[in-house]
């Protein structure tokens, strides 16, 4: 399968939801979420398939979510993008304009599909969560996606070059191995990746699946020193 960048060619923002109060997505801030619709990757364990492809984009409009967000100023301090993938939305530079000008702090959650999106509005961003999903050279036995692992690298190559809070995280799904995961954890710490969070996954039930590196001490031994910071969520 080719990359295919979904990119959304008109003015509207396709906004599949919002929550209003979160103290979970935006660390050590109390923020309101808005998920985007479009990904260009298929996941088989994302959490949000119905937000995977672009429809009924009027259904919320986005001036609608900021009048809800102005509202909010001094209830919540930050305002996160989520999705989906939101940086294949051509829209999105404009919708963190408009947030930054209420004076809301804005975080994005992404796994780097759109680098050149993602260069595009690091300067206006104030924390990134970015999730990798597998080695860059064999991430399409995770996305479906030729080339994706390429287009992730170079993103968060732009994440650490930048100047923007950054968490980095892996979610543990089957096709994560031990013998992966050191991989993946060499790898990114080598970019220079200094702190790193190990997500458990859940099913399409939303059951937690336990992983056996949950419970591996040798290999929490291991893959600790390679960072600052290595916690499980």
């Amino acid at each position: 399968m080719d990359l295919v960048v979904l990119i959304a060619k008109d003015m509207a923002l396709g906004i599949g939801g919002v929550v209003s109060f979160t103290t979970v997505d935006y660390p050590s801030h109390i923020a309101a979420v808005v998920f985007l619709q479009g990904c260009c990757w298929r996941c088989g364990y994302c959490h949000n398939p119905h937000l995977q492809m672009l429809s009924a984009r009027d259904a919320i409009l986005w001036k609608d979510v900021l009048g809800l967000l102005k509202k909010r100023v001094g209830f919540i301090e930050a305002v996160v993008f989520s999705g989906g993938e939101p940086l294949v939305q051509e829209s999105l530079p404009a919708a963190v304009a408009d947030v930054r000008q209420i004076g809301l702090l804005v975080g994005l959650h992404t796994a780097g599909a759109v680098p050149e999106m993602l260069a595009a509005i690091v300067p206006q961003l104030d924390w990134v969560g970015f999730d990798v999903k597998y080695v860059f050279d064999e991430y399409a036995l995770v996305t479906g996606v030729d080339g994706s692992g390429a287009r992730a690298r170079e993103s968060l190559r732009i994440l650490l070059d930048s100047n923007v809070s950054l968490e980095v995280r892996i979610t543990l799904c089957e096709q994560i191995t031990a013998e992966k995961l050191m991989e993946i954890v060499r790898e990114i710490s080598s970019m220079g990746v200094r702190a790193l969070v190990l997500q458990k996954c859940r099913d399409k039930n939303e059951n937690v699946v336990e992983h056996s590196v949950f419970s591996d001490k040798l290999l929490w031994e291991e893959a600790s020193t390679y960072f600052d910071r290595l916690c499980m969520r």
